[in-house]
């Protein structure tokens, strides 16, 4: 079942992935248009650089979970097959970690239960924190930055699913890289 919802998610994050990449390629044309003219439009660098980081950090989950990540396997390929076998395991140990970390980071920097407890009045919940990420404007745009930040939740929890599901999978597989030199 674990599986089935992180392979469905894996899926979703490429998607959007994808269509983060023609957004941000489609900003960049109209960009380059509208200062071709001599009408720059300034939200477009903004919002361009948003859609980036986006697409960087939700498809870097589904990467991850599909064991594809950039490795530097100098070391690895010089291991016995057992012992390439518990460093794909090790790696996906330290992968859990670093979603569960950044996980409890996320929901530190947003503080949802002080702000719950503040009644969801922003104000109150700036005075007792000194937090302003709930009422801070974007520089261009001038949307919420809590709105910019959402993914990195997102991110936190789907990586976190997809770390747990790669280590309780039944037959421990090893990461495609290592596999190649067995």
């Amino acid at each position: 079942m674990l599986k089935i919802l992180s392979d469905k998610i894996a899926q979703i994050e490429i998607a959007i992935g994808a269509i983060l990449a023609g957004a941000v390629t489609l900003l960049i044309i109209l960009n380059i248009v509208s200062r071709t003219i001599g009408q720059a439009l300034y939200w477009v660098d903004e919002l361009a650089i948003y859609c980036m980081v986006w697409m960087t950090l939700i498809t870097t989950a589904a990467i991850l979970k599909k064991r594809e990540g950039i490795a530097v396997t100098l070391l690895i390929d010089v291991l016995p097959h057992t012992l390439k076998k518990y460093t794909g395991i090790l790696i996906d140990f330290m992968v859990l970690v670093f979603g569960v970390t950044l996980l409890v980071l996320t929901f530190r920097w947003l503080s949802l239960w002080s702000f719950a407890h503040s009644g969801f009045n922003i104000e109150t919940f700036q005075s007792s924190t000194f937090n302003f990420i709930y009422s801070e404007n974007t520089n261009t745009l001038g949307i919420k930055k809590i709105w910019v930040w959402l993914p990195l939740v997102w991110v936190s929890i789907s990586l976190t699913l997809h770390a747990l599901t790669n280590l309780l999978s039944p037959v421990h597989t090893p990461h495609p890289h290592l596999e190649e030199s067995i």
